[in-house]
């Protein structure tokens, strides 16, 4: 049994210096569990494996798994999907439908490919037992941290701001004991630099993620929320990983737009 398999780069406009995502398409007859087993052996942050839909609305079904586990919503997996199925396809409608499990999610195609930020399933303050592990973990001072938020739209992403682009940077943390956090981390860089803020993503057992479109999407929704996104951004990540990523993200109608660039590294057959 053979499957079209992609692997493509998402967030850089540069090849290799965004973040990596294997797409398996045609994996309707793939059991969860060989799902499961070709992403551990891919090893990438997440493998998506392109499904037909089952949903009257949707253009196609995607399942997102890490090496360890299954994820319901994901952002560079949802560009990098809806890259490779338009590719397969040559569907060249302005809005599909990705059906995944946290929903419906519309992706946009004009002028690039930008999917719209689901809702956040958790948001709120975090509380101070949390706040100590991830001070903690990220080896600071508590009091450097200017503001905090859950920022939960699927994969379970917390979010706390530091004073400046500078200080996400320099960053050097430790999660070894802490194994359970899953954090964002942003600053804000000054006024008329390329960038408005620097983002990392911490993810405790697995380590630094280099570009996420989920927690760039919900902090876009809490900087809206608080009045702090004006119409759009362009958020900088991975540079700490050598990766140029970008997320640009548009505001229109309440309603928040992350998008990036998406290029095909490989493709061909995966064999079974």
């Amino acid at each position: 049994m053979s499957k079209p398999f992609y692997q493509v780069d998402v967030f850089s406009a540069e090849p290799f210096l965004g973040n990596p995502l294997a797409v398996i398409a045609d994996a309707d007859a793939l059991t969860e569990q060989e799902m499961a087993r070709i992403a551990r052996w891919t090893n990438l942050s997440e493998t998506t494996f392109l499904m037909a839909p089952t949903h009257p609305d949707a253009d196609y079904r995607v399942r997102i798994f890490t090496p360890t586990s299954e994820l319901p919503f994901a952002g560079h997996p949802t560009l990098g999907t809806a890259h490779v199925f338009r590719a397969l396809t040559g569907n060249d409608s302005p809005q599909i439908i990705q059906e995944c499990a946290a929903g419906l999610v519309p992706v946009r195609t004009v002028d690039g490919l930008a999917f719209q930020a689901p809702q956040t399933i958790k948001d709120g303050s975090l509380d101070d037992a949390y706040l100590e592990s991830v001070s903690a973990a990220l080896n600071i001072n508590r009091e450097l941290i200017c503001a905090h938020q859950w920022v939960d739209n699927g994969p379970g992403w917390a979010v706390v701001e530091l004073p400046s682009a500078q200080h996400v940077l320099d960053l050097k943390p430790d999660f070894s004991a802490h194994p359970t956090l899953k954090i964002g981390v942003m600053g804000a860089y000054p006024e008329g630099a390329p960038h408005a803020f620097e983002v990392r993503a911490f993810i405790a057992g697995i380590g630094e993620d280099p570009v996420t479109g989920s927690l760039n999407a919900s902090i876009a929704q809490w900087l809206h929320r608080t009045d702090r996104a004006g119409e759009g951004y362009i958020a900088s990540q991975g540079a700490q990983l050598g990766r140029a990523g970008e997320v640009h993200i548009s505001i229109e109608e309440n309603t928040v737009w992350v998008g990036g660039s998406v290029t095909t590294i490989f493709y061909g057959e995966a064999m079974f």
